[in-house]
């Protein structure tokens, strides 16, 4: 488009071309000798005028075609006109929102094996027989096989800068609270400080923990930046309505359960890690997504009533909560209600009312789960399910699970299945789908 201060040298330019011309033998003489001087004058005068209009206007075009963006530290990242190559450091939120938004081909580099890692877990029963699980991963995996191949730039804690550059990225995409960045705030400023010095253009998301506030809100502002980064940010509103509605369901029918029939749910993670500590597992406290989404979406109440992620409880601890349901979720490995009912090293626990009722359930194969990824309505329905089998009797979990994975993710229903597979919920299947 042209501007209007090229459109007015343009006229300049044109009047004094087409004024009456110079005629030498004309009476006016040397009169005329001196106007046909200041014509010139005046044309080279209006020529660069019009070249720096022209180039000016030219350079506000390119500087409007930067775009920015506000991240999650309220910071405004100007980013590449062409965002072809992105690096990420996350557990799986960002590459799943890329790849709802259908600008997966883009990541070039990762931040976390776990988005390359298909693992298996196996454990015995009292009678000796052998349980086995294969095939898990995360979904982001399953729905792009060549993440498999992606370069991996983060080693433990530790970033290896020379990799990640020679990635070439436009962008660099962090999440903090991601499981290779939970550290210090002194370590992410020296992060953040080392991009900068290298003229990486940074988007930051903050994860729930990593924010502050265990709140499913802070998941949907990370979606909305998101899309606003790869210029989606239609998709990216619709990504985050589906979820929420997901959740809403959930809490508008448990939200009238009056306090005194809310029963008392744990979130047990079972671990080898744990048993080799002398305790019997980890539970979450009140201060926790998983205590936010018993507490104030499903309407129960959380039977561990301290603060705390992750805190280790011996057999003893969990005999005194005695909780009225278990939600058993990933922790170093899978650990199934089965493991709890039959494995040898579990029989203290069998007292528990919970466990002699069969009231156990268990959430996703979800490894590195360090803050929540865009399936955690999966976990609500899960927890629902199990406090309130009367009240979630119409849904069968098994086909709700596709039809949350076909939602989410916009795919048929035999990858659905397979991402199924792939979160180890192939147990919620209990008829035809």
């Amino acid at each position: 488009m042209t501007s209007p201060g090229s459109l007015l040298c343009f006229r300049a330019v044109m009047q004094q071309l087409f004024e009456r011309p110079f005629n030498p033998d004309s009476p006016a003489g040397p009169a005329r000798v001196r106007t046909h001087r200041s014509f010139w004058n005046a044309w080279v005068i209006i020529f660069f005028m019009c070249f720096w209009s022209i180039a000016g206007s030219a350079a506000a075009g390119a500087e409007k075609a930067r775009r920015t963006v506000i991240d999650s530290r309220g910071v405004e990242v100007r980013l590449p006109e062409r965002i072809e190559r992105v690096a990420t450091i996350s557990d799986g939120l960002i590459e799943g929102v890329m790849t709802v938004l259908g600008v997966s081909e883009k990541l070039v580099g990762i931040g976390s094996r776990s988005l390359k890692r298909v693992w298996s877990y196996q454990f015995e029963a009292a009678g000796g027989e052998t349980f086995s699980y294969t095939g898990g991963m995360n979904p982001v995996l399953a729905l792009n096989p060549r993440f498999a191949d992606l370069p991996v730039f983060v080693e433990g804690p530790a970033i290896n800068y020379e990799t990640l550059l020679s990635l070439k990225p436009d962008l660099v995409i962090l999440r903090m609270g991601a499981c290779n960045l939970t550290a210090t705030d002194d370590r992410v400023h020296m992060v953040l400080d080392t991009l900068d010095s290298l003229d990486l253009p940074t988007v930051v998301l903050h994860g729930p923990y990593f924010s502050g506030k265990a709140h499913p809100q802070s998941i949907e502002r990370e979606i909305r930046i998101l899309g606003r980064v790869f210029e989606k940010p239609g998709p990216a509103a619709q990504l985050a309505a589906f979820i929420r509605e997901k959740v809403r369901m959930v809490e508008n029918r448990t939200r009238d359960i009056p306090a005194a029939q809310r029963p008392r749910v744990l979130v047990l993670g079972l671990s080898s890690t744990a048993r080799e500590k002398g305790g019997a597992g980890q539970v979450f406290g009140k201060d926790t997504m998983e205590s936010y989404f018993i507490e104030e979406v499903v309407h129960a109440r959380n039977a561990f009533s301290s603060r705390g992620h992750f805190k280790l409880v011996n057999t003893e601890h969990l005999l005194a909560i005695n909780p009225d349901v278990i939600v058993l979720c990933t922790a170093a490995a899978y650990h199934p209600p089965r493991e709890l009912f039959e494995a040898p090293y579990y029989r203290h626990l069998r007292e528990l009312e919970a466990v002699r009722k069969r009231r156990v359930t268990a959430l996703p194969w979800t490894p590195w789960n360090c803050e929540k990824r865009l399936e955690y309505p999966i976990d609500v329905m899960v927890m629902a399910k199990a406090a309130y089998p009367e009240r979630f009797a119409d849904i069968e979990l098994g086909s709700w699970v596709l039809d949350f994975y076909q939602g989410l993710y916009g795919v048929d229903r035999k990858t659905a299945r397979k991402l199924r597979s792939a979160q180890w919920l192939d147990w919620t299947a209990s008829g035809p789908e």
